[in-house]
């Protein structure tokens, strides 16, 4: 299974690292990822295999969004079923 990690905010230091660490300790690979900086702003968007992840998808998706909370940041964190189903006409 897959799921979709978009990113937004101001750009700094360290976001990719923090936010692979978060990844790493629950076992979600990313398997791709696309990032940019457009005036000072950082946009991400990783798609990562949580077919080992270690805690509940639903615990990571709040894991994800705190995290952002504190990097004023905005992570969300959503299953590939759902990203698919909200962009099929």
């Amino acid at each position: 299974m897959k799921a979709v990690i978009s990113v937004v905010g101001k750009d700094a230091i360290g976001i990719i690292a923090r936010i692979s660490a978060s990844c790493a300790e629950n076992n979600v690979n990313i398997l791709d990822i696309s990032q940019s900086v457009l005036h000072g702003y950082f946009s991400m968007i990783m798609i990562t295999d949580i077919d080992h992840i270690n805690i509940p998808f639903t615990e990571f998706v709040d894991k994800m969004s705190l995290l952002g909370e504190k990097n004023s940041l905005q992570i969300h964190a959503m299953h590939e079923d759902i990203f698919n189903a909200m962009h099929k006409i």
